[in-house]
């Protein structure tokens, strides 16, 4: 069976030599995110991860969440597991201090979100949906509804869902249907149906808050007519405490090809009380506030589901002995020499060391930004840093998803067919990871986000500011002897970049379907270009620590060999990118859809 360790060493290489978030310790959060406290945090939240979560992974898989009369109840060990995790204030830790939150950096948060998405998918979404769904009550709710509601959310006594999709819409969601009835007391009744909630009906919590989007008759058409409303599985009583059952339930629940101790819900709404958030027919924006914490959420689980794989098949192929060594005996002793020899076994290997380093580094990059955009004094580095944040977005999310996928599957190829054997525990990482790249929006529409609105918003500042600060790092490093050449390498990829995003600037309004062809690759080519910058300031950070006398002497020469390998075998992908994109749509579009 799999088995599961939290990368703390590389976590806290991230932060400390690949970030420096001790630089950052006069600001909010990071005041009380001493080393001590760090390290403290990493180390309890492995051990959380490690020895309780990850033994009910597989047993959560096999036998998953069961729905009778409404009533969805979670894998044995579940509620027991969860009970712990709120007990221990996890869902509090990067929670509002106001509502009783710990007030840490998102930076933390992140670290800690992988090691538990890493361990157990199925559970983490729990608590993870929980947060976003606070944190859009936060940005739009009343101060009532905030205080009624986010205390206990922050605690983890009361989850909390999105409710987006209908039967007939997904990514459209201008069609949906769901009516909010005004009532004379300011409450709204909400009718409808919503499919594919995660997590919308469960026995782990005493309330789940439905974060529910609905129209309110005679409002716009379309998007611009869509609210949002906070609709509670149980009323709350005045005093604070829990009343009777709202109209809202579970109608059943979906049979899946992962994720199965997650509940995937048709959530009912019968007349069912709601509360606006925000402002009537202003619903689209305040859900986007959940929509883009769920999305850098998601990216998560791709890199949190590659880690584990990773390990695994790692452990897989230091102890299976088949063949021997093209290049020699490297085993005597035994029948055969360990697969791990073998180069095709080692670049599947590397493969997914190079990337759950790199997604590491650039998700923790990305939640610096977010700290530094909700607390840093200074306006030009709070908008550069919700810059940065909304250019990323897209990139982590569909990028790290399909690598996820991708690392799932390498790792499962490690183990030859033992892979393809329930037992084993490698099928589950790899039917796990396929929705990740469907869900909260598809990585085509993230790449259609990224090419359509991203780009080109607030006159393209956020990508001239990303390509400005990699070119600078970039010429900054050139002579530089340890990293001299991923500089150069380094820049001529956002060369690239640039040239790519010329060519849409071009071609892609000229003929909208150079843009939609294009889209794809474009975000990858961006990502890979992030990648070869966090590699790049990785690598000359442990370069650093090497020339400065470190103690773990091997830790950061493997972390050398590993950016070698990244700019070796990785990043040469982006010539191919910049040719399809720049091959346009044609060929892509000119077969009538009969012809198919």
């Amino acid at each position: 069976m799999t088995t599961y360790t939290a990368p703390i060493d590389d976590m806290k290489f991230v932060l400390y030599d690949f970030l420096g978030i001790d630089k950052y310790s006069n600001l909010p959060g990071f005041e009380d995110a001493s080393p001590d406290i760090v390290s403290a945090i990493l180390e309890e939240a492995g051990k959380m991860a490690s020895e309780v979560l990850h033994p009910i992974n597989h047993s959560g898989d096999q036998e998953g969440c069961t729905w009778n009369d409404g009533v969805v109840t979670t894998p044995s060990g579940f509620k027991e597991a969860y009970d712990l995790y709120q007990e221990s204030g996890w869902q509090s830790l990067t929670g509002n201090p106001e509502f009783g939150g710990q007030g840490l950096p998102q930076t933390l948060g992140l670290a800690v979100s992988e090691m538990m998405i890493a361990a157990n998918w199925g559970f983490g979404m729990y608590p993870g949906l929980t947060k976003g769904a606070a944190e859009a009550l936060e940005a739009h709710g009343s101060d009532d509804l905030k205080n009624t509601y986010l205390p206990n959310m922050m605690e983890g006594k009361w989850s909390g869902t999105m409710n987006l999709t209908e039967p007939h819409c997904g990514t459209d969601l201008g069609m949906l249907r769901t009516k909010a009835e005004p009532q004379a007391d300011g409450t709204f009744r909400i009718t409808g149906t919503k499919i594919f909630i995660s997590a919308g009906e469960h026995d782990l919590t005493e309330n789940i808050i439905h974060l529910v989007l609905a129209k309110i008759p005679g409002g716009p058409e379309g998007t611009k007519g869509i609210s949002l409303f906070l609709v509670p599985k149980f009323l709350v009583n005045e005093d604070g405490s829990v009343g009777e059952r709202n109209g809202v339930s579970c109608g059943s629940i979906e049979e899946k090809m992962g994720i199965h101790s997650n509940a995937t819900c048709v959530m009912n709404y019968d007349d069912a009380v709601g509360y606006l958030v925000g402002e009537e027919h202003k619903g689209m924006p305040a859900m986007f506030t959940m929509m883009n914490e769920a999305r850098l959420g998601v990216g998560m689980q791709g890199l949190g589901i590659a880690e584990v794989s990773y390990q695994n098949a790692v452990t897989y192929a230091r102890e299976r002995i088949q063949g021997r060594s093209i290049s020699g005996t490297k085993s005597p002793e035994t029948a055969a020499d360990p697969i791990i020899v073998h180069p095709d076994v080692r670049k599947m290997l590397m493969t997914g060391k190079a990337f759950t380093e790199g997604a590491r580094a650039l998700a923790a990059m990305t939640g610096l930004q977010i700290d530094l955009s909700h607390t840093h004094p200074d306006e030009d580095v709070r908008q550069k840093a919700e810059d940065f944040v909304a250019l990323m977005t897209p990139v982590v999310k569909a990028y790290f998803t399909d690598m996820g996928v991708e690392v799932a599957s390498l790792s499962l190829q490690c183990y030859g067919g033992h892979g393809y054997i329930a037992e084993h525990g490698m099928e589950q990482f790899l039917r796990d990871a396929r929705i990740a790249p469907i869900y909260e929006g598809t990585n085509g529409i993230q790449a259609l986000d990224l090419v359509g609105r991203k780009l080109a918003q607030n006159g393209g500042r956020a990508v001239q500011a990303f390509f400005a600060e990699v070119q600078q790092f970039a010429n900054d490093n050139k002579e530089d002897e340890s990293i001299g050449k991923h500089a150069a390498e380094l820049g001529r990829v956002a060369g690239q970049l640039q040239q790519a995003t010329m060519w849409l600037m071009q071609n892609g309004v000229a003929n909208p379907d150079n843009a939609g062809a294009a889209s794809t690759d474009y975000l990858k080519l961006m990502a890979l270009t992030a990648f070869a910058y966090v590699w790049a300031i990785s690598a000359k950070a442990a370069a650093a620590k090497l020339a400065n006398g470190a103690d773990n002497k091997p830790f950061y020469e493997n972390k050398l060999t590993t950016a070698q390998f990244f700019f070796d075998r990785m990043l040469p992908e982006t010539d191919s990118l910049l040719r399809k994109i720049e091959a346009g749509g044609d060929s892509m579009m000119a077969m009538p859809a009969e012809a198919f």
